[in-house]
């Protein structure tokens, strides 16, 4: 019976207080009590953990979203998180890529410049998607962890420490409210000064434990600025991953770039006829120069069809790649066929007028080689 009395006491004490704290803050609210305002320090302390706390949310979230677009797989990663269980290893989209390019080019055959091609690209993505997957965990360790430890840890103890401050804040107002009341009332009569006495050691107790709160709520607001430098190195530890990262793929396409580079490709755009087609640069190709295009890609430059192009007579050429006409007013090409070619007033510089047997069209310059 004596711990059911006990109980029932500090509940009803417990609800007193409650009524006593939502009178306080509603009479606050709407002008008719007085309010303790904290000291500067201590607001600016506040005000500074509110805004490191908002800006640390948006910033974990949206790297989560820059390392893991999926909105599908982030959910599950999430849930396997709070059940405490390792996620399921799944392939990334570079990878994904890079096995589609190397099947691809399986099928079309490795002995062919396509699908040899297609093979060194995939080789290429499934590397890059490698290295996407050591970016995703280095950040998620070295930044990710850091910020969401601050969001769910030392922010969490910050935000329960800021509410008892409320609370006692309010206890300590609604001590004062009393005790201006029976001092009021005191003057009308003397049966009061008792609950004037009652009223002023509670507000020396309330004072007492508000001043007590609002030192601990200081003193843990103020590592805000070491979780700040906490979170600067980790800061730099995000952007040498993604340095690393940047680095490593720029490295993996320049080498790719390069093994592609001994591919004759012929390139066409249909909708630009005006412009020959790229072939690779190679010591067959007409003319000495190259110029190098902002991909990096050689462009071969027919130096010694000037002549040609500026005289009126024709000269035997001979086809260094298979050429298929865009349109009706050019001439599909066979590699290694030999045709005749001569140039025409106003005509592209890039372009030569090219004739085999009946058949006549333009062709690009860069797909010739003149014979003596």
């Amino acid at each position: 019976m004596n711990i059911m009395d006990f109980n029932v006491k500090k509940l009803a004490a417990d609800a007193g207080t409650f009524l006593s704290r939502a009178v306080q803050f509603t009479e606050e609210k709407l002008g008719q009590a007085e309010k303790t305002e904290l000291d500067a320090h201590l607001e600016n302390l506040l005000s500074k953990a509110e805004c490191t706390k908002i800006w640390t949310e948006k910033i974990m979230k949206q790297t989560e979203v820059l390392l893991q677009p999926n909105p599908n797989a982030r959910i599950e990663e999430f849930v396997y998180e709070k059940l405490d269980r390792k996620a399921p290893s799944r392939i990334n989209n570079p990878e994904l890529l890079g096995q589609y390019m190397i099947d691809a080019g399986t099928e079309f055959g490795p002995g062919t410049a396509y699908g040899n091609a297609l093979i060194k690209c995939g080789e290429t993505q499934k590397r890059i998607g490698t290295a996407d997957r050591e970016l995703i965990q280095t950040s998620a360790l070295n930044f990710l962890t850091p910020l969401r430890n601050f969001i769910e840890g030392d922010y969490k103890t910050i935000a329960k420490e800021r509410k008892l401050l409320q609370n006692k804040r309010l206890d300590l107002d609604a001590a004062k409210t009393r005790l201006k009341k029976a001092k009021a009332a005191e003057t009308r009569a003397s049966i009061w000064a008792e609950e004037v006495t009652k009223s002023e050691q509670e507000l020396r107790i309330t004072q007492s434990e508000f001043d007590r709160q609002a030192e601990i709520t200081r003193l843990l607001l103020e590592g805000i600025s070491s979780t700040h430098a906490h979170h600067l190195r980790c800061l730099n530890d995000f952007v040498e991953a993604q340095m690393t990262y940047y680095a490593q793929c720029y490295q993996y396409m320049l080498d790719l770039q390069k093994q592609l580079g001994s591919f004759p490709s012929n390139y066409c755009n249909n909708n630009q006829t005006s412009m020959a087609p790229v072939p690779s640069a190679s010591s067959n190709v007409i003319g000495s120069s190259a110029l190098t295009s902002t991909s990096g890609l050689v462009i071969a430059s027919p130096t010694n069809l000037i002549d040609l192009k500026e005289c009126s007579g024709s000269r035997k050429a001979r086809v260094l790649y298979d050429y298929d006409a865009a349109n009706s007013s050019e001439l599909s090409l066979l590699a290694d066929e030999v045709i005749t070619v001569f140039s025409v007033v106003g005509m592209d510089s890039d372009w030569l007028m090219g004739e085999r047997g009946n058949q006549k069209g333009r062709v690009p310059i860069t797909y010739l080689e003149l014979l003596n």
